[in-house]
């Protein structure tokens, strides 16, 4: 009788997991992935955003005539440093490319005197749609 109660109460947690587990791949959507970047750099909310980018994402910046790349656990860890800060900036957004496996997002952030322009590259990643790439470069 235990090994019975032992086996049900494991496929309840499987099950039960399991549903978590789409749940949180159903709400991986291209718009929630922008939606997160976007609350993340102008916003500093950062609730989700670990979540939608990809383990392998990159980012890269230009300044000047220099690139600057950084990977997820670098950006995470620049973020948290501006956790909660309301850049006082313009949000605009277009897509310009999008189908069944891939985005490319233009999420402009203009502020007093120059525009911060970045290039998001959002993948169906078979755990929901995940950012794996962003290109920043700064305009004035």
């Amino acid at each position: 009788m235990k090994t019975l109660k032992s086996i049900l109460l494991g496929l309840a947690l499987i099950i039960t997991s399991n549903f978590v587990k789409a749940d949180d791949i159903a709400k991986l959507t291209k718009d929630y992935a922008v939606n997160t970047y976007i609350e993340a750099v102008a916003h500093g909310k950062l609730e989700g955003f670990a979540q939608v980018l990809d383990n392998g994402a990159k980012f890269s910046m230009m300044r000047g005539s220099k690139t600057l790349s950084f990977s997820k656990s670098e950006i995470l860890e620049s973020m948290k440093a501006t956790k909660n800060t309301d850049q006082e900036c313009k949000v605009s957004t277009s897509t310009i490319e999008s189908n069944g496996e891939v985005a490319i997002v233009k999420v402009d952030l203009e502020y007093d005197g120059f525009t911060r322009s970045n290039l998001v590259t959002i993948s169906n990643t078979g755990n929901g749609w995940k950012i794996t790439s962003v290109h920043s470069t700064f305009k004035s």
